[in-house]
């Protein structure tokens, strides 16, 4: 495993987005916040935290992995999302990767009612995207590799870790050998 992003560095990552998305609200305007789970959990905790502004939390459940390293078919689950009518609201991933969850979401969201919505995301993904819409807010561009940790994982193994790695093959096979076991 090869650390991509130390904790220390996803702590900065994490305040730079934080300023980010409060230069843009203000301190004053309520948001909204969703979080994608399950992946942005510990983003999520940490971003809220430094954020100054009214806030509203929700979640909503969208996966797209299901036990693989390739992206297939999404799948939502909204029955724990909180209302949104009339509401600003920001998005939160864990990464970006294909694009395909955030444009699905978003599309909710507004269907939903949203005043507004943007998106924030701990990791966009530097690969050929499959839509056209970009995260509004991103604290790390990274390349194009499987990565684990702070939040991200690898058939529900490595969510704990405090840093981000890259997963190399032989790691893939042995983790999904012991997952099958």
């Amino acid at each position: 495993m090869r650390t991509l992003l130390t904790e220390s560095q996803l702590h900065d990552g994490v305040q730079r987005l934080a300023v980010e998305i409060d230069e843009h609200y203000g301190n004053n305007r309520p948001i909204t916040l969703i979080a994608v789970m399950t992946g942005s959990l510990v983003l999520f905790a940490d971003l809220i935290r430094r954020l100054s502004m009214p806030q509203r939390i929700g979640v909503i459940q969208a996966s797209s992995y299901r036990g693989g390293t390739t992206s297939g078919e999404l799948s939502v689950d909204s029955k724990m999302m909180i209302d949104v009518k009339g509401r600003d609201v920001l998005l939160v991933d864990d990464i970006f990767d294909t694009g395909k969850t955030l444009d699905r979401l978003t599309g909710m969201l507004t269907d939903f009612g949203a005043q507004s919505v943007k998106t924030g995301v701990l990791l966009h993904k530097q690969r050929e995207h499959s839509t056209t819409l970009r995260p509004d807010f991103v604290a790390f561009k990274i390349p194009d590799e499987f990565v684990v940790g702070y939040g991200l994982d690898y058939l529900d193994m490595y969510r704990n870790l405090p840093y981000l790695a890259v997963l190399e093959p032989s790691e893939i096979e042995a983790t999904a050998a012991q997952a099958n076991a």
